[in-house]
């Protein structure tokens, strides 16, 4: 009984020695660890905060966000591990393979978010303009962290990566609030270029989604096989691109037809050579 007593005894004078050798340490970590956890929330606040301020788009404020916390908490608590007593070397190294690892299976997905990063925040383009990129002429529907979704004239709806969107060429037709629609309409050899020219450019002018800076033109393009080819150039905004299209040539070939200009289709002259007789 005596003995089971001293032992008891030993153990705790050895917790006693243990707590005030070790305790300070622990509190100071379980500090670090409260400390750390706050300031990371803080510092991911105040970051949100400056995007929303800079007119970051939404989608991307709230990945960054979770980025950098994640890896704010990360950081506190492999250093509060470090200050317990934890050995976190190997811990770290076997992070590292596997962020490794992670990042070569996902190469291609990591080059699509880079890319959407790159989009939402230099903003090459924004929802609703006309851009033509990667092969498609469309409308910007969504854009997303990895993927941007256009719709096209016809109504389909088409996804392309980020990353070749973003550092593909790509042709934004809204930047500048408007656009050239380019027409090309044969006239008859016989017929008169002015007449054809005046009958056109009236054309234009009436229609109200044409714009009048820069002017209408029309002018001689090329001389074809079977017609004079005209170059009809309209400016629209890109939002009215394809109807202004349809309704100058519907309205063009009324115009012409009203003024007597004859519109030729393509056809064939025979010269028959009579042979002589012998």
């Amino acid at each position: 009984m005596q003995d089971q007593l001293n032992e008891i005894d030993f153990i705790i004078k050895k917790g006693i020695d243990l707590a005030f050798e070790q305790g300070p340490r622990f509190i100071g970590a379980i500090l670090i660890l409260l400390i750390g956890l706050y300031v990371a929330k803080f510092l991911e606040k105040v970051l949100g905060k400056m995007m929303h301020k800079s007119n970051v788009d939404a989608s991307l404020v709230y990945f960054i966000k979770g980025l950098i916390g994640a890896l704010l908490k990360t950081l506190v608590i492999i250093t509060f591990l470090g200050m317990v007593g934890v050995q976190v070397t190997s811990f770290i190294a076997l992070l590292g393979a596997l962020g490794l690892a992670v990042g070569m299976a996902l190469s291609g997905t990591l080059q699509n978010f880079a890319g959407g990063v790159i989009i939402l925040v230099f903003k090459p383009f924004k929802i609703g303009d006309l851009v033509e990129a990667q092969g498609h002429l469309g409308t910007v529907k969504e854009i997303k962290i990895f993927v941007t979704v256009l719709l096209t004239p016809d109504n389909k709806t088409v996804i392309v990566p980020n990353g070749p969107l973003s550092n593909g060429d790509l042709t934004n037709y809204t930047t500048e609030g408007k656009i050239r629609v380019d027409l090309v309409m044969g006239i008859s050899y016989k017929a008169n270029v002015k007449n054809a020219r005046a009958a056109l450019v009236k054309v234009m002018n009436e229609h109200p989604k044409v714009l009048q800076n820069p002017k209408p033109f029309v002018g001689v393009l090329e001389f074809g096989d079977n017609s004079v080819n005209l170059a009809v150039r309209p400016y629209s905004a890109p939002q009215d691109y394809w109807e202004v299209y349809f309704d100058i040539y519907e309205a063009g070939k009324e115009a012409l037809d009203a003024a007597n200009i004859e519109i030729p289709f393509p056809q064939m002259d025979l010269h028959v050579k009579e042979m002589p007789r012998t």
